[in-house]
Formats: C-alpha cells, structure tokens, sequence
C-alpha cells in the first residue's frame, strides 16, 4: 500500500508539474478538477446524491474558472477578510473535534453541506492568490502540508503509542502530532539559515517574522490536522473508509486535498499582513509578532 501511495503520489505531482509547464492556465485547470472533485466528494459524504453532487462540483469549478480566466476574483482586502471568516471557522471545527473526542456528535446536513461551499470556495480563492505568485511559491506553501503529513505518519507509526483522537480517526497518534511539528519547524529553519535566498513561502515568512513565523508555521501545522481529523469525522458519519476511489492507495481527492484546506486561506491571509497587501491595522498584525521589514513574494 505504501508503494502505491507513493508511485500514485509521484504521478500527481507530474501531472502538477507538466499543466505548470504547459501554461499557466492548464494549471489552475488542474487544480480547478481536484477542487471540484473535493467537492463533489464532500457533498456526496453530506447526503447529497450523487448526481446533484455531480452537477454542483461541476458547477462550482467552471464558476471557479470563470472568474480567474476573466479575473474577477476578490481583491486583497476581500480576500483576507474571507480568509479570516475561513480560519474561525476551521478553528471551530478543531473545538467540535475535541467535543466529538469526549462523546458521539453528529454533524447536521445542512451545517455540512454550508461548510462544504464555504471552505472549498475560499480554498479555491487562496489557491488561486498563491498561483498568481508563482508554481514554485504555491508548492513551498503545499510542501508543508505534505511534510507534516508525511512525519505525522513515520513517526506516529515509529514512537505513536497514544492516541491523538481514537473515536475519530483511531490511527492518529501524539507521537504523529510532536512529528509533524518538529519536521516543519525544523526544515523551515534550516531552509531559512542555509538558503536565505529562496523565494518561498516559509522561508520570507521567517525572515520577516522570526518569532511570530515560528507561530504561524505551528498553527498551520495544527490546522492541517484539524483538516484531517474532520474528514475522517465526516467519513466516519457517512459510514465510509474513503472519500472516493480517484487515486489509487489514497482514496479519493479530499482525501488528498483534507489537510490543505484550512491551510491555503491561512497562508494567503499571513501572506496579505507579510507583504501588507492589506493596509490598516491588519497590516500591523505580524509587526505585533516581531515582524521586520515587508518583504515580497513571488509577484
């Protein structure tokens, strides 16, 4: 099974890499396809049937490209603040993910089914602020994600004794969390002493904010486990071992695509104070964290 997630991971990121290639706008068609399919399998886990599901995803993702190929996509200001209403929202979920650790909690419809076009449409607009500067910078925001992940697993499966959240997801270990925290941290670091030119994600977040990026790396780490654990309370209430079957060895695309939804808005709405593409007091946030001198990204 390992084998298989990794030659099945190998040739998702070569598709990545060849719609980058091929042009900008295959690549945000790309992802505009595992986007909706995320969708489709999180209204389908929610009750929908399969096609209204079917023909909402679709939907969602030709609206989707629509705006970005005749750029109507939000402006900073908008985006960051529906960023923000994102992140209280996935900080919700980690409070209803605690509740559902201490008894059973079933997730109303239409609460599931609101969440599911609110989080994927803003994950869409933060993926699309990322691609805006660059492949190469939205892939240093989606390698922490996938770094995380990737410790989270060998080192839950190496130290993992305790369970992180045995009524949800019964594989998840502490010993996965401390992993993913450590490995992140860690490798951002080292990437920030030993390359403090690269144009990344992580590494202009550190040297802006030495401190308070050091904070931020960590809540996007404990977010993308919130992202995680909630689809497996999901799949758990629909009575589902995966979203889908669309990858072999790693289910379907929200499968694949669980963790970085809250991270995406996260990252672009530390990235609107980081570059202060937000004027006003937001602007203000991360110098409150021992931010320096605004540095740029990407674009």
């Amino acid at each position: 099974m390992l084998r298989t997630r990794i030659l099945t991971a190998l040739v998702l990121l070569g598709l990545c890499a060849g719609a980058a290639l091929l042009s900008p706008a295959a690549l945000v068609a790309f992802c505009a396809v595992l986007v909706g399919l995320t969708l489709f399998e999180w209204l389908r886990l929610g009750g929908v049937g399969q096609g209204p599901a079917a023909a909402l995803a679709l939907v969602a993702a030709a609206t989707g490209l629509a705006l970005e190929w005749l750029d109507r996509t939000p402006g900073w200001a908008p985006l960051a603040a529906l960023c923000a209403a994102a992140g209280v929202a996935w900080i919700g979920i980690g409070v209803l993910l605690v509740r559902a650790q201490r008894g059973p909690v079933r997730l109303p419809r239409p609460l599931l089914l609101a969440a599911a076009a609110m989080l994927c449409t803003v994950a869409w607009l933060a993926l699309l602020a990322l691609l805006r500067d660059g492949p190469i910078w939205t892939l240093s925001v989606l390698v922490l994600v996938w770094l995380a992940d990737s410790a989270a697993y060998f080192a839950g499966r190496t130290f993992g004794k305790a369970k992180l959240a045995s009524r949800i997801s019964p594989g998840k270990t502490w010993a996965g969390v401390w992993g993913a925290f450590i490995a992140v941290l860690g490798l951002a670091e080292i990437v920030r002493w030993s390359w403090p030119g690269a144009d990344l994600w992580s590494t202009r977040l550190l040297q802006a904010a030495p401190l308070g990026g050091l904070a931020v790396l960590a809540l996007l780490v404990a977010m993308s486990i919130v992202g995680d654990l909630f689809e497996s309370l999901v799949k758990r209430q629909a009575g589902q071992k995966d979203s889908g079957r669309v990858f072999p060895g790693h289910g379907g695309a929200w499968d694949r695509l669980d963790a970085s939804l809250p991270v995406l808005p996260l990252a672009v709405l530390t990235q609107a104070i980081l570059l202060q593409r937000v004027p006003g007091t937001m602007a203000l946030a991360l110098g409150m964290l021992g931010a320096g001198p605004p540095v740029g990204g990407g674009g």
